[in-house]
């Protein structure tokens, strides 16, 4: 598999004279932030090797490589979920191409449900941990030593680092943060008022679809990790008699987008 993401890499490299330093995967409603990136080369998923095409509303399908916030950066407009029936070989591909595009940070972007009482619709949570509750592991399977140990350490995932500088950006901007652990699980169905309860007594704050696994795989490669949560919805809807729908989540995840947008590209500016 290492020689297929080099060449995944080489295609995707070819005819630019630098490789990006931070890579983006932008989710659910968060797209748009694609369109800040002074961009160099955009690729149509279906045309690069290797690559499985986004089915989901909302994520366009395109890489995107460019500059945001002076940084040379590889950009995901729409990612690849499990529910959608691909294996986590291919849902955590680009993630390991982008290790040999040349990335040092990934930042990762969703959208979420909140269970935290204090949370709200439209609030940003910094993910400071997670919760894995996929029914796989994106490691099982044979370990490549090259790219990272066979059990890699999970104390901190999440780079407290760009958690701290996140804050200080928020706080010379006004931008409300909430700050919590993140569960991913499987989907595609939203979660009953039970499993929102157990989650939650679990410790999770905030859950998801996705995020987790790319997360992981990053991790065992030794590149830095940063992500954001969008809370588009809680277990405690505004009309009880209502559900969420996915169009309610995307709507609420773009008005958030100027906000994520001006804390990401000012974290750009500090690493």
């Amino acid at each position: 598999m290492i020689e297929t993401y080099k060449k995944t890499a080489e295609f995707i490299l070819e005819g630019l004279n630098y490789k990006p330093e931070v890579g983006i995967v932008l989710g659910s409603g968060l797209g748009g932030l694609g369109e800040k990136i002074e961009a160099d080369k955009i690729i149509e998923y279906k045309n690069i090797p290797g690559f499985p095409v986004s089915t989901v509303e909302g994520h366009k399908g395109k890489l995107i490589l460019g500059t945001l916030g002076c940084k040379k950066v590889v950009a995901m407009q729409g990612r690849f979920h499990y529910y959608e029936g691909y294996t986590m070989d291919k849902v955590t591909f680009p993630i390991r191409v982008m290790k040999f595009l040349g990335i040092k940070f990934l930042f990762v972007s969703n959208a979420a449900g909140g269970m935290n009482p204090e949370f709200n619709v439209g609030d940003i949570m910094l993910i400071k941990d997670h919760i894995n509750h996929f029914p796989v592991n994106p490691l099982i399977g044979r370990n490549e030593e090259q790219l990272g140990s066979r059990f890699p350490d999970m104390s901190a995932v999440y780079s407290r680092d760009l958690i701290a500088k996140a804050k200080e950006i928020a706080k010379k901007h006004y931008i409300s943060l909430q700050e919590g652990i993140y569960i991913g699980s499987s989907g595609p169905t939203l979660e009953t008022p039970a499993e929102y309860k157990m989650f939650r007594i679990w410790g999770a704050d905030a859950t998801g679809m996705s995020t987790v696994p790319e997360v992981i795989v990053a991790h065992h490669m030794g590149i830095k990790c940063f992500g954001m949560s969008v809370i588009t919805n809680t277990d405690k809807p505004a009309d009880p008699n209502s559900g969420t729908t996915h169009d309610e989540v995307q709507n609420v995840a773009v008005s958030v987008e100027p906000q994520m947008t001006l804390l990401i590209k000012e974290l750009m500016l500090s690493i």
